[in-house]
């Protein structure tokens, strides 16, 4: 009977270890768009109340008298915490991962919607903005890192969705903000504490998926190997740079648009408010459609030629802009929006297969970037907003997406879908 229970027991030992391994490969190869999805719900929340920041502009405004310069200020502190610890925390949990980070950032997000909802001057805003950026600096790298785990393979698809979440909070923050803040007062801000406290209890979860996900990969580590790419280090190191200043003109065009395009309707058209909060939704709902559109096709024709056409390609439309009436406005903002979104997941995942391994540092580094790149953004633009008019930064602005034209000196990684 001892001798038939030892037999039952290794029985089932080696069907469980021949389990393991068709499990390792299939999670390696397997697109997991439950957990995808999963942190792409979650990365809708976090922008969403990020969103809420830019979106209560003109009522912080006209509730504290404040300057271009002090918007410009608020953003670039809101920028700078966002980014300046994204590439170290990055770097930080590629050695020492931490399955459940995201639940803390979300507490430091919920605290600072609280204080931006009951600030009492300009320096409670900038420690408010500061506790949500801290929340998205520690939020970001994890979650991107998930979304490449759970890629199996198809990395600018679960980039692209990664970040359609993201991009449709942006988009809904502002509508938000339009139907219950701007009619009802500043304290309504604190509507998105809600957010907060769903976020944390998916992030949950995801963190369960992402603990054992990597107990599997510790265990089958062959099975994760990732190729390098057969280029030199200086090269890496070049072509990083070239793709940091995409993200440069990506992002210090999009400052104009997330922080001055309502003050820039208000100014030109003489819009109420809630319209223009409407307009900042068709970009930012267009820009949503864009990026899963590019990372998508990144898997499908290539990452370099997707790189090229979303930020030249945004160039025509960005230079006819400044001319355009009110309707044509809404329509080149749409326009824009879509093809200039779908630059990012391309970049980022081009990145990652620059250096493999490295996923979260430089999953840190590029939305450390794109964060700082924007708030610097805003506060230039704020300050020359101030010294000449709104209308000019867009005028300038519109020469930005040009700089497209380096992306002719990025190696082909030949990354197209496998």
């Amino acid at each position: 009977m001892l001798l038939l229970c030892k037999i039952i027991s290794s029985g089932m030992n080696n069907t469980l270890e021949q389990a393991i391994a068709p499990s390792a490969k299939e999670i390696a190869n397997k697109t997991v768009f439950p957990i995808l999805f999963a942190i792409s719900f979650s990365h809708f929340l976090n922008d969403m109340m990020q969103a809420a920041i830019s979106s209560a502009y003109p009522i912080l405004k006209a509730n504290y008298t404040f300057s271009f310069t002090q918007i410009g200020m608020i953003t670039f502190v809101f920028q700078l915490t966002a980014s300046i610890l994204q590439p170290f925390i990055g770097n930080y949990t590629d050695k020492n991962p931490k399955p459940y980070s995201f639940i803390i950032a979300m507490v430091f997000s919920l605290v600072g919607i609280i204080l931006l909802a009951y600030s009492f001057g300009f320096e409670s805003i900038l420690v408010a903005v500061a506790l949500i950026g801290i929340g998205s600096s520690i939020f970001h790298p994890e979650a991107s890192k998930v979304a490449y785990y759970a890629s199996g393979g198809k990395r600018g698809l679960a980039q692209s969705i990664f970040q359609l979440g993201g991009n449709g909070g942006s988009a809904t923050g502002p509508l938000l903000v339009a139907l219950i803040v701007a009619p009802f007062g500043q304290h309504n801000l604190a509507w998105f504490v809600v957010a907060a406290l769903i976020a944390i209890v998916v992030l949950l979860k995801t963190g369960n998926w992402y603990k054992a996900h990597l107990q599997l990969r510790a265990k089958s580590k062959a099975t994760f190997v990732e190729a390098k790419p057969a280029l030199s280090k200086n090269k890496v190191i070049v072509s990083v740079i070239i793709l940091l200043v995409l993200i440069f003109s990506k992002y210090f065009y999009l400052a104009s648009m997330v922080s001055y395009f309502t003050f820039y309707l208000i100014d030109k058209f003489h819009v109420s408010v809630q319209q223009s909060q409407f307009y900042l939704f068709i970009f930012l709902g267009s820009a949503a459609a864009g990026t899963l559109l590019g990372g998508s096709l990144g898997d499908k024709f290539g990452r370099k030629i997707i790189i090229w056409i979303s930020i030249l390609g945004t160039a025509p439309f960005t230079l006819l802009l400044p001319y355009a009436n009110l309707f044509w406005t809404g329509v080149l903002a749409a326009v824009i929006g879509v093809i200039i979104a779908s630059a990012f997941s391309a970049i980022l995942v081009y990145a990652q297969e620059l250096l493999p391994g490295k996923i979260g540092m430089v999953s840190g580094l590029f939305f450390g970037f794109a964060f700082g790149m924007g708030g610097l953004g805003s506060a230039l633009l704020g300050a020359l907003a101030d010294h000449t008019s709104v209308r000019y930064v867009f005028s300038v602005c519109s020469f930005l997406p040009l700089l497209g034209i380096i992306t002719a000196f990025l190696p082909d990684l030949k990354n197209k879908k496998q």
